[in-house]
């Protein structure tokens, strides 16, 4: 069990079902996604309610703004096309909260530059598909394409990334692997936006209008690569980019070459957030503040994750080499934590954790994802 240094309470969870009987707290699930969620097959059990909110803080947002409105097609959302979903919620822990500062102000420019855009460029971590998609994402783009772009993609390995394609394929969905840092996929995706060119200028003609570049929205949670992203659109530098949540502070629009225009927006964050499983997720992967999160709770979640993948015997292997401690099937995530903190840190189970979780954010366990399609339930 853990205690948080936030004011939110920690109830722990730490065997994935198939190799314990320990008890669970549950929060409430829900996803505008569309995507459900599971962490490995397991019981059942009523949830009890759980709600995390944004503290606002009041910060100007300079944001350019475009006077024409284009639609130029529609999409089926996910939604349309899961339908009704269920989430195994056997891992799902009280252990993230939100912190995100400037993000409801954001929010709310976003949304109002949304209008002016013909197409939206969604931006995902490849190691989390699910988890780090914002569930109001669908709603805001209306009926505007989407193009869904999985950044990272030099961390996850060939076989998940095809398995991704393959599931976003039968739902008609197009999916671009990227890797943002160091330029790979990039010109796919910028084709792609280009390709709406022609229909857009088109109906501008038929109404006597000029000719103008394609508008396009670069948005997804904080830290999955918009700004590194657009700074390879543009071949250069112009957007402050690191490896940390909450860089990019306000919109603005650039001009690549003369057909396409770009928003970059700073990562948005639900308002409200009640997927626990989703949070943890994103606390594993960096993709929100570390004021947010504890540690060593997000790091016995990482272990029973990764127990519950088909790779484990390979990243266990990795974990005990890289570590010099065995984690054993007697392990729980939180055992393990407590002894490598004991063992290498003088009981100081934050460090512990941390060198946990770089481990895995640095590649030194190997190249996965941590959700897979066969984690989607679906109730039809």
């Amino acid at each position: 069990m853990h205690s948080m240094l936030l004011p939110c309470s920690v109830l722990g969870v730490s065997r994935c079902p198939a190799t314990s009987q320990r008890s669970t707290t549950w929060s409430t699930f829900s996803r505008a996604d569309s995507n459900a969620l599971a962490s490995c097959s397991g019981r059942q059990a009523p949830p009890a309610c759980f709600g995390a909110h944004i503290t606002a803080q009041r910060r100007d947002i300079t944001a350019g703004s475009l006077p024409v409105k284009d639609v130029t097609q529609s999409y089926l959302s996910e939604q349309d096309l899961f339908g009704e979903q269920q989430l195994d919620t056997t891992l799902q822990k009280y252990s993230v909260q939100w912190y995100p500062g400037h993000i409801a102000r954001a929010e709310r420019q976003l949304k109002s530059q949304l209008k002016l855009v013909d197409v939206v460029l969604e931006v995902r971590d490849a190691r989390i598909p699910l988890s780090s998609c914002h569930p109001q994402i669908p709603t805001w783009c209306s009926n505007k394409p989407r193009l869904l772009i999985m950044n990272r993609a030099d961390m996850v390995n060939q076989k998940d990334q095809q398995e991704w394609s393959n599931y976003y394929g039968r739902q008609g969905l197009s999916v671009y692997f990227t890797d943002a840092n160091a330029g790979k996929g990039i010109t796919k995706v910028s084709k792609a936006a280009l390709s709406l060119s022609d229909s857009i200028n088109k109906r501008r003609k038929a109404r006597g209008l000029q000719p103008r570049p394609v508008r396009a929205a670069v948005i997804g949670f904080p830290n999955v690569g918009k700004s590194a992203l657009i700074n390879r659109f543009l071949s250069r530098r112009v957007c402050e980019s690191a490896p940390k949540p909450g860089v990019t502070k306000q919109l603005r629009w650039l001009r690549v070459g003369g057909d396409l225009d770009l928003l970059d927006a700073p990562g948005v964050l639900p308002m409200s957030f009640n997927d626990q499983i989703a949070a943890e997720r994103l606390a594993i992967c960096n993709d929100i503040g570390e004021a947010a999160y504890v540690d060593s709770s997000v790091a016995a979640v990482l272990l029973e994750r990764v127990r519950c993948l088909p790779t484990f015997d390979t990243i266990r292997e990795k974990l005990t080499q890289r570590l010099l401690l065995p984690f054993d099937d007697s392990h729980t995530g939180e055992d393990y934590v407590s002894q490598l903190a004991d063992l290498t840190f003088q009981g100081d189970k934050e460090q512990a954790a941390l060198r946990i979780i770089n481990q895995f954010r640095q590649c030194h366990l190997g190249k996965f994802a941590l959700e897979t399609p066969k984690d989607v339930r679906v109730q039809r």
